[in-house]
């Protein structure tokens, strides 16, 4: 049996920030031990873009003093590495992890542009591409050299072994209670989301909102200032953060997931809703309907559309029985997908299947020279 596999992922500052990519990493390298495997993190220190490119050959030597075996690169650190790698290659036999498309989600079209052109260089060095949704599978297929190296990998629909004790009266004398999790950003929609839950009879649904307020801060002040206006007061609970335990107790207790996010490359948070049988609503956009069928695991609605939106969360508020069979088909068409275990048993075993092919091609090498 092969030694323990270390791979050493290259990601961007911190590790324990809390986003669907990072949560994707730290859940694999909990898991990593099953595998006998280690995922141990190098980080490329936060600078304005594109000035953390002068940390390339330091993060690049310190995989190497890491003993690591491969090198998975992150996307979001992609674009940083992308000239180095592309002068001199990499250390080690390389794996992209890819959780946004080349060119990132959050950017101008000046950054995103020069952006791209970055990530696809440091993406020419890989062996292996691991995709976290079949969008971003159709995304990089245009253009890309070698498009076998792609394989979709998709986060785990299992949110905590054990969740923590359900809240108690989420629906606080409602009909219902709306989940929503996501950081206060512009793109994951909240204003759009608390306009439409305003038009709502005040009786209707309570909404529970999770993620953190300080990601964004000036989005975050208006969001602020919406919850503060009359039509929302006492109706909207604000929880920021929490451990992935306390939202698996809001999945448990709540009626109905909505997050009209615009630009979702997989969208974890709808897949963890969907597993505890919950409805989700959305915009039909990024992953969403490769996840849910409208009106079949959830409601999705034109981009935009505030009313729209609004009658779907009035639909899921007035009627039990249409929440109860959307969530009954979200949650068979969830536990298709695989768990965190097997995703992270499909993920070492790129990395080992990589690390093997080059220690094959570098055999062979020595050989012939």
């Amino acid at each position: 049996m092969m030694r323990t596999l270390v791979a050493a992922l290259v990601t961007l500052g911190d590790p324990g920030t809390l986003s669907g990519g990072y949560l994707y990493h730290r859940r694999l390298a909990e898991l990593a031990a099953e595998q006998n495997a280690r995922l141990l993190f190098v980080s490329v220190p936060q600078r304005p873009f594109p000035l953390a490119m002068i940390d390339a050959p330091g993060v690049l030597r310190a995989t190497r003093r890491r003993a690591a075996h491969v090198l998975v690169l992150d996307s979001i650190a992609a674009a940083f590495l992308g000239p180095w790698l592309a002068a001199f290659g990499s250390p080690l036999p390389m794996v992209g992890m890819l959780h946004q498309p080349p060119g990132g989600i959050d950017h101008g079209p000046v950054r995103g542009t020069l952006q791209a052109a970055l990530d696809r260089l440091a993406y020419r060095r890989a062996q292996r591409l691991l995709l976290a949704s079949d969008l971003l599978a159709i995304q990089m297929r245009e253009g890309i050299s070698r498009p076998e190296r792609l394989f979709v990998l998709p986060p785990g629909r299992d949110v905590a072994a054990a969740p923590a004790e359900a809240p108690a009266d989420v629906r606080q004398g409602r009909q219902a209670a709306f989940l929503s999790v996501g950081n206060w950003v512009e793109r994951k929609g909240l204003l759009s989301l608390l306009d439409a839950f305003a038009r709502l009879s005040p009786r209707a649904a309570t909404l529970h909102l999770v993620g953190d307020t300080r990601t964004e801060p000036r989005y975050a002040a208006r969001v602020q200032a919406r919850l503060g206006q009359s039509d929302l007061i006492e109706r909207v609970v604000v929880h920021g953060p929490l451990s992935t335990q306390e939202v698996a107790a809001l999945y448990v207790a709540c009626d109905a997931f909505v997050l009209p996010s615009l630009k979702e490359p997989y969208g974890t948070v709808y897949g963890e809703a969907m597993a505890y049988g919950l409805p989700v609503v959305g915009w039909r956009a990024g992953n969403l309907p490769f996840l849910a069928e409208h009106e079949r695991e959830g409601i999705l609605v034109p981009v935009g559309n505030v009313e729209r939106l609004s009658e779907a969360l009035r639909q899921l508020a007035d009627d039990p029985l249409l929440r109860q069979r959307l969530g009954d088909n979200a949650r068979r068409r969830a536990e298709s997908r695989p768990t965190w275990r097997e995703v992270a048993q499909r993920f070492f075993e790129h990395l080992r299947e990589v690390f093997l092919a080059s220690q094959i091609a570098r055999v062979g090498g020595d050989r012939f020279d």
